[in-house]
């Protein structure tokens, strides 16, 4: 497990999901000859016959891409003056119903609604939040930002720090800014500085001046933190990560650690939380959710060539042992082939 995160010098040359092309490796592709009325009346019917057809949900939905399905919301509209939504809130229930009505929120609007609900009742689910700023680009935290001011009038940076506190706070508010460096070309000596900076920080004495790894770690861009990665190796012979993980505790290692996840390989990262989410005993069905559609369209054909390297056995195989029923059969349709 320990030696994927350890291969640090094919790292800094290979591509990373932060600036991919969207769609290029994702398993949800638009459908060619796409009409978005015809879909609706196919939903209408599967809908309101007698007893919902789960298949023709199911194949429509997983078949187009986001934007397609938000064209086949408006014809819905227009044709039976409900929207989809309520309709399939109406008809369908419990993970099938949360999977369907993700598929119909569009990105943003969907990593707004999933941040809302990780700050949402009895104590912060601090995992959710940790999982979509450390692995959003800035342009996806901008646009989920947009969605949280529009919906409810307020600044999700002023309501988030209500909702946590101390060196994790700072950390996650700083991601929340969504202002991360974009540069794409890397200076090896800052690197180098980064490196002795976050050596001194930690390893090096008797306690952890945290502010030093917050500070590196949220703002320098993907490609410069890489390097730093390798550097850091160099000088201390330990991974930052391994670093992290001795010298911290509590949700700012958990966010940190994803952080320099996230900047190695952000498909390792999710084919980890995959794993996660399905071990053991219960399922963890939201995290699952929100990983299959939110990563359809980006990057998930890699997360399933990770996961089988990680795992030895294939993404849709562990679905399939995992989840049963429709729910089963739609997560299974987002994730496409088996490997």
């Amino acid at each position: 497990m320990a030696s994927l995160w350890d291969d640090l010098d094919s790292l800094v040359n290979t591509p990373s999901s932060f600036s991919a092309p969207a769609g290029e490796r994702g398993t949800v592709k638009p459908k060619a000859d796409f009409d978005a009325g015809e879909d609706a009346v196919a939903l209408r019917k599967a809908i309101e016959g007698l007893g919902t057809t789960e298949k023709t949900l199911i194949d429509i939905l997983t078949h187009r891409s986001s934007s397609q399905r938000q064209l086949i919301c408006a014809a819905y509209q227009e044709a039976t003056g409900r929207t989809l939504l309520e309709d399939l809130k109406g008809d369908t229930h419990g993970d099938f119903e949360d999977l369907l009505v993700a598929l119909i929120t569009p990105p943003a609007v969907y990593d707004c609604h999933e941040v809302m609900r990780a700050m949402k009742g009895v104590g912060t689910k601090d995992s959710v939040l940790i999982e979509i700023f450390a692995s959003r680009s800035n342009q996806q935290i901008q646009a989920l930002c947009d969605v949280y001011l529009k919906e409810t009038e307020k600044q999700l940076m002023l309501d988030l720090k209500t909702e946590v506190s101390g060196d994790f706070s700072k950390a996650l508010l700083l991601l929340a800014e969504g202002k991360r460096d974009e540069g794409t070309t890397v200076d090896a000596d800052k690197a180098k500085e980064d490196a002795k900076t976050l050596y001194d920080a930690g390893e090096k004495k008797w306690g952890t001046d945290e502010s030093k790894f917050i500070d590196i770690l949220c703002h320098r861009s993907i490609p410069q933190l890489r390097q730093t990665l390798v550097e850091y190796k160099n000088i201390s012979g330990k991974t930052l990560q391994q670093s992290i993980e001795g010298e911290m505790s509590g949700e700012l290692e958990e966010l940190l650690v994803a952080i320099v996840k996230c900047v190695k390989s952000v498909p390792v990262y999710f084919a980890e939380r995959l794993h996660e989410s399905m071990k053991g005993a219960g399922t963890d069905e939201s995290t699952l959710n929100r990983i299959m559609v939110s990563r359809s369209e980006i990057d998930l054909l890699d997360i399933r060539a990770e996961f089988k390297k990680l795992y030895s056995h294939s993404l849709h195989s562990a679905i399939e042992s995992d989840l049963s029923g429709n729910h089963g059969d739609c997560v299974k349709s987002i994730c496409g082939g088996d490997d």
